[in-house]
């Protein structure tokens, strides 16, 4: 009888637990930062439920944002308990409670004349600090855990879920704010999604390669030998004179972009080759499919 899969490892080892550990630290206290230096000296809102606790902050100031925050994480928290695993949820809790504790006692005032200076600067340091903090095993909880979930059942970038489920911080801060404020939330929601992006997905992009050339055997022995990456041949038919060609196709990181070029243009610069983005790799030694 087939034995079940292996529940999902909590702590795999102590250097991955402290690497977590400090990149979660670094992501509340830099989110604490905006939130504090930035986004309530300018009556800025942020994305997803940060949002909505600044905004119900400023209604009741009696309310503090980081008790807010922790009371509508609640659901959120079942939500990942169930739909990505343990370990996320674990991590994702010290991650909200870390921002909580960091909300509270971290107050660095930044000064800028211009609102719209502002609005990218705290735009760009939110979204360092969520991107800091998903390169963990968790999150900060929140509109994070709902944007690991789309990615992993959907695979919708995380950017543009922070996008789309931040329509409503938009129609409180217009609403209880000013239409002003809001559109400046608007910018700082949309550089924070941009820089998201970046540090999650972005810097670890694979780049998927078709060659078509008569050379095909060579570059694909030589893809094989130097730059140390599987290829597929795939049979192919002209279009225009029906003969037949054999296609390659590979994935590649960014930094082998350059080299394999290269090496299709030394044996020969008359092949035809499309390189793409993708959106996620899933494979033991070229993957970069998210770790949660």
């Amino acid at each position: 009888m087939p034995q079940p899969p292996n529940p999902q490892v909590i702590f795999s080892s102590p250097g991955q637990v402290v690497k977590d550990l400090l990149l979660i630290a670094i992501g509340s206290v830099v989110t604490a930062v905006a939130v504090n230096g930035i986004l309530i000296p300018n009556q800025f809102a942020a994305g997803g439920i940060t949002g909505i606790a600044l905004v119900i902050h400023s209604l009741v100031p009696a309310l503090r944002v980081e008790w807010i925050y922790i009371l509508m994480n609640i659901p959120m928290f079942a939500a990942a308990w169930m739909a990505v695993g343990r370990r996320f949820f674990f991590y994702s809790l010290v991650g909200a409670v870390g921002l909580s504790l960091a909300l509270a006692f971290i107050h660095v005032p930044i000064r800028l004349e211009d609102k719209i200076l502002n609005a990218l600067l705290g735009g760009i340091i939110l979204g360092a600090a969520v991107g800091i903090t998903l390169r963990s095993s968790g999150s900060q909880g929140g509109m994070d855990i709902m944007a690991v979930m789309l990615l992993k059942r959907f695979s919708i970038s995380l950017g543009n879920t922070i996008l789309l489920v931040n329509a409503i911080v938009l129609v409180l801060a217009a609403w209880y704010f000013s239409v002003e404020s809001a559109l400046y939330t608007l910018i700082v929601i949309y550089v924070s999604a941009k820089v998201v992006n970046i540090l999650v997905t972005g810097l670890s992009q694979r780049k998927a390669v078709f060659i078509i050339s008569r050379e095909w055997r060579d570059i694909s022995s030589e893809i094989l030998r130097d730059i140390r990456r599987g290829v597929t041949i795939l049979d192919g038919k002209g279009g225009f004179k029906g003969e037949k060609e054999s296609i390659i196709y590979t994935v590649v990181t960014f930094p082998e972009l350059g080299d394999l070029k290269n090496l299709v243009k030394r044996h020969d610069p008359d092949a035809f080759v499309v390189i793409s983005d993708t959106l996620e790799v899933m494979n033991y030694r070229i993957g970069n499919q998210p770790h949660w």
